[in-house]
């Protein structure tokens, strides 16, 4: 039998009742119906300040570190980012900023990218509108790709999500379940091969 593949799933927005809170918890009971092993992270559980060099320079906030240990410890990653100005929003760049920065006089953390590097992602998106928040998940991908992230090809941005999720949050129809699960398995299937 495999090894259950610990995945982190996560949204890019810290809004109660945010569509991609909503979506990434889907994707996470999906993951664990699929034999994951699932770790839910809210960003806004985080104490992260707006990057700035000189704050780094005082010392590294804990939990910038606290995150770094999170996002390394998962080799698979499910992010659900919300679309603002046709781009990710600021609250996940910026924890992607701080999450990449080698923090001085650490030799655990003396290489930005280690957080990063391998790490299988697959990306969803929800917004109200038509597209779904589909370019954001077009800025997003290059961003990890650049930081050595492997972005699952299949990708999935939820349209008109206001209407997607039934009052329990759950996904109410056939068809988002089946394209997040399409996610999902990519993300799994590659996590497991690039372990072996």
């Amino acid at each position: 039998m495999n090894t259950p593949i610990p995945l982190l799933v996560f949204s890019g927005s810290s809004r109660a009742q945010s569509l991609n809170h909503k979506l990434a918890h889907a994707a996470g009971d999906i993951a664990v119906a699929e034999g994951a092993q699932v770790t839910r992270l809210n960003l806004a559980d985080f104490d992260l300040p707006i990057y700035n060099g000189d704050l780094e320079a005082q010392g590294m906030p804990r939990d910038v570190v606290r995150l770094k240990e999170v996002l390394h410890a998962h080799p698979a990653w499910i992010i659900s980012a919300p679309e603002y100005n046709g781009s990710y929003p600021a609250l996940l760049k910026n924890a992607i900023d701080w999450a990449s920065r080698p923090v001085a006089g650490d030799p655990a953390w003396a290489v930005g990218t280690k957080p990063f590097a391998g790490k299988v992602v697959g990306l969803l998106a929800a917004a109200p509108g038509a597209l779904g928040g589909v370019r954001g998940l077009l800025h997003l991908a290059p961003l990890l790709m650049q930081l050595q992230c492997w972005v699952a090809p299949k990708q999935f941005a939820l349209a008109k999500a206001g209407e997607a999720f039934d009052p329990s949050g759950a996904v109410s129809t056939e068809a988002v379940r089946v394209a997040v699960h399409g996610v999902v398995e990519q993300v799994l299937w590659a996590a497991r091969r690039f372990q072996s």
